[in-house]
């Protein structure tokens, strides 16, 4: 099993989930409107919309950087979602870089192109740590739409858990300075071993 990380611009990037041998977990955060149905059927169901893009992080303390903790409005609640691998390689193989870069594009026009008919687009953001401060490598958020939505709904999605409980109980800690503890209760996310095409069209080195 190997890490990935891509080299880009000079930026170390590395995918890093909790995964097993047919799943990774992504996570996103919704309003109670959206997170609470969702929870209750293991799947999402309306008012979450198919027709709009939406973006998954497998990164657990980039999500909370994101949503703040579960505090941001329509964000209060954090979502564990369950995925096929298949399907998360799928996205990753026919994604897109959100932004042009000269050593992976041939030029700005092909870039523009590919992104406009890609059903999912990649973007790299710098970790966090657990005080959500950056860290020197980047993490992974990927951006679904068009026919990948669909997919995500309907076939790669195999469960989904709210998990805004253990946030706020993580954040509890940290308010009280014990960050060992907080520390501790963090999903246990290792490298996520690309296939070897995938990583080659992110433009990935083991």
């Amino acid at each position: 099993m190997w890490g990935v990380r891509l080299i880009i611009a000079g930026m170390q990037r590395q995918i890093r989930a909790v995964f097993d041998d047919e799943t990774v977990t992504v996570y996103q955060a919704y309003s109670s409107a959206i997170a609470v149905p969702a929870a209750r059927a293991g799947r999402f169901v309306p008012p979450f919309k198919v027709d709009r893009m939406t973006w998954i992080k497998p990164s657990f303390l980039w999500m909370m950087y994101r949503c703040g903790w579960a505090t941001k409005p329509g964000q209060e609640h954090v979502l564990a979602v369950s995925i096929t691998r298949s399907g998360f390689e799928w996205a990753l193989a026919h994604s897109e870089l959100s932004h042009y870069v000269r050593d992976v594009h041939p030029d700005r026009a092909t870039w523009q192109r590919r992104l406009k008919r890609a059903p999912a687009r990649v973007q790299w953001d710098p970790e966090r740590s657990l005080r959500l401060g950056e860290l020197p490598y980047r993490s992974l958020q990927l951006g679904l739409g068009g026919a990948a939505v669909p997919r995500y709904v309907d076939e790669w999605t195999t469960g989904i858990t709210d998990v805004t409980g253990l946030v706020r109980e993580i954040r509890g800690l940290l308010d009280t300075g014990d960050e060992a503890a907080a520390s501790a209760l963090l999903p246990a996310e290792r490298p996520y071993p690309l296939p070897a095409d995938v990583a080659e069209h992110l433009g990935a080195t083991a």
